[in-house]
């Protein structure tokens, strides 16, 4: 886990420095002229030594400070600070960053190979977990968003066909799932997921133009199926308010011939051509 560094102002021991070599100094030289040549070696040595732990921050940075191997804590403040002298200081950004995925090739819950792949948001939050619980914190999220997406497209399908699936398409739901299972899996690295979405997704090259001919037919049935629904209320309509207004009377027969005469023409995908009835010409 991150714990704080012991940290102190880089301005405040830089003065404190020179007052130091003004104090040796003076001292030196109350004592006599030689004294002087012993009281610089003394300040450069300790000058030397506090110049160690020196370390400048920039913004939405981190140091992860080890002393001989072990970890003594972490500065995310920025600035110029000092810490332990004699200390590594490992570099860990803090910055929000995007990471995109490959387009990878895999069957979805129905067995159909699609061409898939996904962006990743996110930022460290715990430089020590970066910094020493995996070996490299962007290759082991680069791996696990792979596999991740991988899962994703597996367990649900590129089009639902029934309700209460959720499809690839989704993609309210399926960021929303794909981010949580990232945050679980990234954690271990003292990493946050801000957000992960589908940036691509289509059907591999194979069978594309099979799922086109499928999905059109999809469309021309339920197209068809709401058509015949609107027209068959319409029947109904006509036929009930003739009956209201007694416009006229039809028997079964022509009640039959006028209901398959008006679903041909609200059914039909070309335009009527009228038929004009003038009777026979003989009596």
């Amino acid at each position: 886990m991150e714990r704080r560094a012991f940290r102190v102002n880089g301005f405040a021991v830089l003065v404190g420095l020179l007052v130091l070599g003004g104090v040796l100094a003076a001292a030196a030289l109350a004592v006599n002229v030689g004294a002087l040549a012993v009281a610089a070696a003394v300040w450069g040595v300790i000058a030397i030594i506090v110049s160690t732990g020196l370390v400048v921050i920039n913004p939405n940075e981190g140091k992860v400070v080890q002393f001989l191997g072990r970890y003594v804590g972490s500065v995310n403040e920025a600035g110029f600070q000092w810490v332990l002298p004699f200390t590594s200081k490992r570099r860990i950004t803090l910055r929000v960053r995007n990471f995109e995925t490959a387009k990878l090739k895999v069957n979805d819950a129905d067995g159909n190979p699609v061409e898939i792949a996904a962006v990743v948001v996110y930022r460290v939050t715990d430089t020590a977990k970066a910094a020493f619980a995996v070996d490299d914190y962007e290759e082991y999220i680069a791996i696990q968003s792979e596999a991740a997406v991988r899962h994703l497209a597996t367990s649900h399908p590129y089009d639902a066909h029934e309700e209460n699936r959720t499809s690839l398409r989704d993609g309210t739901e399926v960021a929303a799932e794909l981010t949580t299972e990232l945050s679980d899996r990234t954690e271990l690295a003292g990493v946050e997921v801000l957000e992960a979405r589908i940036t691509h997704l289509a059907y591999a090259p194979e069978i594309a133009q099979a799922m086109l001919v499928r999905q059109q037919a999809t469309q021309v049935v339920a197209a068809r199926t709401q058509i015949v629904a609107g027209a068959v209320g319409m029947v109904q309509l006509a036929l009930t308010r003739l009956a209201e207004e007694g416009v006229v009377e039809l028997d079964e027969e022509r009640k039959a011939q006028m209901v398959s005469n008006l679903l041909v023409v609200l059914c039909g995908d070309r335009a009527t051509q009228p038929v004009v009835n003038a009777g026979s010409l003989y009596a």
